[in-house]
């Protein structure tokens, strides 16, 4: 049992030396914003590459929906001009043997 207690001290002994009431000098400070900028500055790229990737999905799923769109549109057109041609061959009546 004491070799676990004396191994255990000895791995968090370097927790010994940040004692949180005592103020951290010049140079840990600068050491901590830099790692704190580095890890950003990590994490922000890979963000990044996902909000392009993210965002061209996006672009791309809005493309198709704007392009089936006016697909549906233009065969709308179509579609009135047969109901056009069927409404004047309506109109003109029907063909019999007599006519």
């Amino acid at each position: 049992m004491a070799d676990k207690e004396g191994k255990r001290v000895a791995e968090f002994a370097f927790m010994n030396t940040a004692d949180p009431k005592k103020p951290l000098s010049a140079a840990q400070k600068e050491y901590i914003r830099r790692a704190d900028l580095e890890r950003l500055r990590n994490h922000s790229q890979k963000l990044r590459g996902r909000n392009v990737a993210t965002g061209l999905l996006i672009g791309a799923f809005v493309m198709g929906i704007f392009g089936y769109t006016i697909y549906s549109v233009s065969q709308e057109r179509i579609m009135d001009e047969l109901d056009d041609e069927a409404r004047f061959a309506m109109s003109r009546g029907p063909r019999t043997g007599a006519n």
